[in-house]
């Protein structure tokens, strides 16, 4: 019999514990409450340099497409409320937690502060608690897609997986490029869900924990194959974030290639064309669509990707209602008229080459059995202690590291609060430069990463995100410090 760790049974019985409290839900209001909240999200933008909202994580019944499902949100909507700012924006979030656990938030990919009440993922939000979250946007920052999510340790799959998840956009420079501002803009956000007929979550079974689970149903925007249309000038800009949990999208749309503009931390110096595009959880691509092929309706599709490897026993998808080696229909991309020559930017924002590092730092990712724990995710054969110090790194200097995944699973590796940029795949250079804060590793490949540490010291963490990963041990704890001392406990 196969020896289940104790933070493993936490966490089986975190999934229970929400999927029970959900059901009971829908059990006791579906018959006095016959209002549904919407799958549509609210748009908060920043006003003479604020942007303040009042922000609530719940348990509601909300209309997912055309199904009513029993689901975490922020205020009644899947996705949560897409939030707009600019550099120099103070932003202040009143954020009340109304779920029978405890929460926090995670800014994902904001360069903002670590500590106190900015992206301090080491708060600890109790069940019935207020806090206010309060940080400045850089006057530097890039613009770009950002997002939020919950983040305590131990709950972070299983939050996301219930649907706590947002768009945080920062407006900027690539919004001023003419070609990119005559371009239509629409928003994907890209989460699956695992519910019975009733509309109930389900419970989470030991394989989809360790593979990292996956849903029965996939959503775009909170709906079921959307339509974006593209107006008469001929030009989607479709800015398309990760948001579920597991599940890695390898995305085409039928007859187009896309013209990748910006990743995760911002823009590129040029449209790099591409017949596909894949999205590891917690990457986010910005990619420019021409209407230019003949009128009618393109299928946005996910294309099969085995991440898992047979060794596994297959993927974590729950009652296996998608079909895993058939593409899916996600959206559609419609036009109703033929534009011959569409412009697209020639040029967009440099992305300068980072200096030499002053540091190299090696990472293997494997998963193992660890004595008097049993099966857990690795980082240099430790699973993830929250108290002590896994790598400690100088304020204001640079590094590389060197990311190896021995493993049977691919990993997408993500560090918070400082973008980096991908040197090479197995000792081949990356195709284009861009700033990223998610890297897909795949299994039996090394990646080799050159991160700065700017601005902010503090601690932090970086992980896996496969979620389920994360909270099974994949996750170590990044010390920023400002002083001369410098340590690591199992990195070289």
């Amino acid at each position: 019999m196969k020896k289940i760790n104790r933070r493993f049974f936490l966490i089986l019985g975190a999934s229970s514990t929400i999927a029970t409290l959900i059901a009971q839900c829908g059990r006791e209001n579906i018959q006095e409450n016959k209002h549904f909240f919407s799958s549509y999200p609210q748009i908060n933008q920043s006003k003479d340099g604020i942007l303040e909202l009042d922000l609530t994580a719940n348990i509601n019944q909300i209309n997912l497409g055309n199904k009513q499902a029993y689901l975490l949100n922020y205020n009644g909507q899947i996705p949560g409320p897409r939030l707009e700012a600019k550099p120099g924006d103070t932003i202040r979030i009143n954020f009340t937690n109304n779920l029978p656990q405890p929460t926090n938030i995670h800014y994902h990919g904001l360069h903002i502060p670590i500590t106190g009440n900015a992206d301090n993922i080491f708060l600890n939000i109790p069940s019935g608690d207020r806090f206010t979250y309060q940080f400045q946007i850089p006057e530097n920052h890039p613009a770009g897609i950002f997002w939020y999510h919950p983040h305590l340790p131990g709950l972070v799959a299983e939050q996301l997986f219930g649907g706590l998840a947002g768009l945080f956009i920062v407006r900027g420079e690539l919004d001023e490029i003419p070609e990119v501002k005559a371009a239509s803009e629409q928003f994907l956000v890209l989460q699956d869900f695992a519910l019975d007929q009733q509309g109930n979550m389900l419970r989470s079974e030991e394989l989809s924990i360790m593979t990292g689970r996956e849903g029965n149903l996939i959503t775009a925007n909170g709906q079921f194959k959307p339509n974006f249309a593209i107006p008469a000038q001929g030009l989607l800009r479709l800015r398309i974030l990760n948001a579920s949990t597991s599940r890695f999208y390898r995305l085409s749309l039928e007859e187009h290639p896309f013209y990748l503009i910006a990743t995760d931390g911002g823009a590129l110096a040029e449209p790099v064309e591409m017949s596909e595009l894949l999205l590891t959880p917690g990457e986010r691509a910005d990619v420019l669509i021409q209407a230019n092929r003949e009128p009618g309706k393109y299928r946005l599709l996910n294309l099969p990707y085995e991440r898992v490897g047979m060794g596994m026993m297959g993927r974590g998808m729950m009652e296996r209602n998608i079909p895993e080696n058939q593409p899916q229909v996600l959206a559609t991309v419609s036009y109703d008229q033929q534009v011959a020559a569409v412009p697209l930017p020639k040029k967009l924002i440099p992305v300068p080459a980072l200096p030499e590092a002053q540091k190299v730092r090696r990472f293997q990712m494997n998963h193992g059995m660890i004595p008097g724990q049993g099966m857990a995710f690795l980082f240099n054969g430790e699973s993830y202690q929250p108290d002590r110090i896994d790598t400690q790194v100088q304020l204001n200097t640079l590094e590389d590291w060197e990311l190896i995944n021995t493993g049977m699973m691919d990993h997408p590796f993500h560090v918070h609060t400082n973008a980096f940029q991908v040197l090479s795949r197995d000792g081949k250079p990356e195709r284009y430069r861009a700033w990223k804060d998610v890297v897909l590793v795949k299994s039996g490949e090394t990646v080799l990463i050159r991160m700065p540490f700017r601005d902010f010291p503090g601690k932090t963490v970086y992980h896996c995100h496969i979620l389920d990963h994360e909270d099974l041990g994949m996750m170590g704890n990044l010390e920023i410090i400002a002083g001369n001392r410098e340590q690591g406990i199992g990195n070289s």
